[in-house]
C-alpha cells in the first residue's frame, strides 16, 4: 500500500537524488573532456527558462527534469578519445555507487541507510542504461552503443543528423531562439487578452447604452400616455360643457 512515507520517499527521489545522480553523470563528460583538452565546455542543469549562468554552469528553472553537457571541440580526437569521453559518465556513476555501497556495507550511514541505498540504486540504474548498448527513445544511440560501434568498426558511427553531444554555441543559439519564441507567444497572448478586454468593455458600454435607451423609451411612453389621458379628459369636459340643459319640470297645459 502506498502511504505517506512512500510519498515522501518519492519526493526525495525526484527532487534530490535523481538530479544529483544526473549531475554526476554529466560531470563524467566534463572530467573526461577536460583531460582531452575541451574547448568551451558547458554543463546545463535542468530545462526551461534560465535562472543564472556562471562560467560553464547554466542553471535552469526545472533543474530536476533534465541536464546535459555540450562543448565546441576537443584537442585530442580519435577512436580512443571518444571511447574515453562516452565512458566518463559510466565510470563516475560506477565509482560513486560502489564507494557508497562499500561504506553502507561497513556500517556507515546507518541512520540514513534508506536514503543512501536509494541513491546507490539510481546510480546503478543510470549505469545500466548507459552501459548496455541500445537506442534511446529519440532514436539516438546511448553511450554503450556508441562505445560498441567504435570498438567494432573503429570509427564514430552516426545514427542521427544531430550530434550526440551538441556544441555549446548551438545550445546557446537554440536557447536564444526558444526564448524569443516564448516571448513572441507571451506578447501574442497579451495582445489577445487586451483585445478581449476591449471587446468586453465595448459590449458593456453598448449594453449600458441600450439600457439607457430602453429607460428613455419607457419614460417617453409614460409621458405620451399621460398626454393622451389628459386630452381625453379635456375632450370629455368639453363635451359635457357643450351639452344642452334638460328641463326638469314638466310643461303644464
Amino acid at each position: 500500500m502506498f502511504g505517506l512515507a512512500d510519498l515522501i520517499a518519492l519526493i526525495i527521489s525526484a527532487f534530490i537524488i535523481l538530479p544529483v545522480v544526473v549531475f554526476l553523470r554529466e560531470s563524467g563528460y566534463l572530467l573526461m573532456s577536460l583531460i582531452l583538452g575541451v574547448k568551451n565546455p558547458r554543463m546545463t542543469i535542468g530545462s526551461g527558462p534560465r535562472i543564472f549562468k556562471i562560467g560553464m554552469f547554466d542553471v535552469r528553472k526545472y533543474y530536476h527534469l533534465y541536464s546535459w553537457y555540450s562543448y565546441d571541440s576537443l584537442k585530442r580526437e580519435g577512436k580512443f578519445a571518444y571511447i574515453a569521453l562516452y565512458t566518463g559518465p559510466i565510470l563516475v556513476n560506477v565509482i560513486v555507487a560502489v564507494s557508497l555501497n562499500a561504506m553502507i556495507a561497513n556500517g556507515l550511514f546507518e541512520e540514513q541507510a534508506t536514503f543512501w541505498n536509494r541513491f546507490v540504486f539510481y546510480a546503478f540504474y543510470y549505469v545500466l542504461f548507459d552501459a548496455v548498448p541500445m537506442k534511446t527513445a529519440n532514436g539516438m544511440p546511448n553511450n554503450g552503443l556508441i562505445i560498441y560501434e567504435m570498438l567494432r568498426y573503429g570509427k564514430r558511427t552516426d545514427y542521427n543528423d544531430e550530434p550526440f553531444l551538441p556544441s555549446t554555441s548551438e545550445v546557446e543559439e537554440q536557447y536564444k531562439e526558444d526564448s524569443e519564441k516564448i516571448e513572441e507567444v507571451k506578447e501574442h497572448l497579451k495582445d489577445q487578452v487586451e483585445e478581449e478586454q476591449e471587446n468586453s468593455n465595448i459590449t458593456k458600454s453598448e449594453e449600458k447604452e441600450m439600457k439607457q435607451e430602453i429607460e428613455e423609451d419607457k419614460q417617453e411612453d409614460k409621458e405620451a400616455l399621460k398626454k393622451v389621458k389628459k386630452q381625453k379628459k379635456e375632450q370629455i369636459k368639453e363635451f359635457k360643457d357643450n351639452m344642452p340643459e334638460q328641463d326638469t319640470e314638466k310643461e303644464t297645459e
